[in-house]
């Protein structure tokens, strides 16, 4: 539970119907899954957060800039980042080594979920959905981080910290690149922190971070990580506003 009646839950790859790769409850389609085990898990999920089982939206995972207003369940094709006002609709972001984000100002009566990985970090996928919340009304956003690849398991070409670089503000940069190209040619392959990368995005977007749940989807077996297993699952981070806001 978040601050006012919004509600969150970060899912585990474990208590759904799918079977090897998909062991057991992975929440997206388009990876080979049967479609029946994936619609199962998302009853599951949807209840686990409260809402009713057909009451589920979800971004997609195009790794751009795109927020969509959602009124209804379904997936938001070509967008990774969705903003909702109607109370009892669960949205989700679903990740496999990238990192999901729910945005709430449970006062107002706006939520959202992000789907970031590197390359949303460069494209402002964030930013982009923090300001689209205040023009529906947010003010006082805050955020769950949800489990991502740490840094240590995700070295990089050089030549993708120079797109970092190049694309996001210097103490984004510092935060996600902490090894520069040119210290990854003696130190080893540079690195990119994209969890911490988006926190310090948040900052600058003047949101307060509430929760950051800890654990690397490639170390932890209870995750989902496509840089580990490549044919494999989606966990997700689930948020829904309940009750109707005070918005006087």
């Amino acid at each position: 539970m978040l601050a006012g009646s919004a509600r969150y839950l970060v899912t585990a790859r474990w208590g759904g119907r799918s079977v090897a790769p998909f062991d057991t409850l992975n929440l997206a389609d388009g990876v080979g899954d049967l479609a029946g085990a994936v619609r199962e898990n998302r009853r599951i999920a949807a209840t686990a957060v409260g809402v009713e089982p057909t009451r589920l939206a979800l971004t997609g995972s195009v790794h751009g800039a795109q927020v969509a207003h959602v009124q209804s369940a379904g997936i938001a094709a070509g967008c990774d980042a969705i903003v909702t006002t109607e109370p009892g609709l669960a949205l989700a972001a679903l990740a496999a080594d990238c990192v999901p984000v729910g945005l709430a100002d449970a006062q107002r009566g706006v939520v959202s979920a992000v789907h970031c990985g590197w390359r949303g970090l460069v494209a402002g996928v964030v930013g982009a959905t923090v300001q689209r919340m205040r023009s529906m009304g947010a003010e006082a956003v805050i955020a769950v981080v949800g489990p991502s690849i740490c840094p240590r398991c995700y070295p990089v070409p050089a030549e993708r910290v120079a797109q970092v670089r190049a694309g996001v503000s210097s103490a984004v940069f510092a935060a996600a690149c902490p090894t520069t190209a040119d210290e990854g040619a003696s130190t080893g392959a540079p690195r990119i922190d994209v969890a911490s990368g988006v926190r310090q995005q948040l900052i600058e977007a003047g949101v307060a971070v509430e929760v950051q749940v800890s654990g690397c989807t490639m170390e932890s077996d209870a995750l989902f990580s496509y840089r580990r297993d490549h044919q494999t699952g989606r966990h997700g981070l689930l948020i829904a506003l309940g009750a109707t806001p005070d918005v006087g």
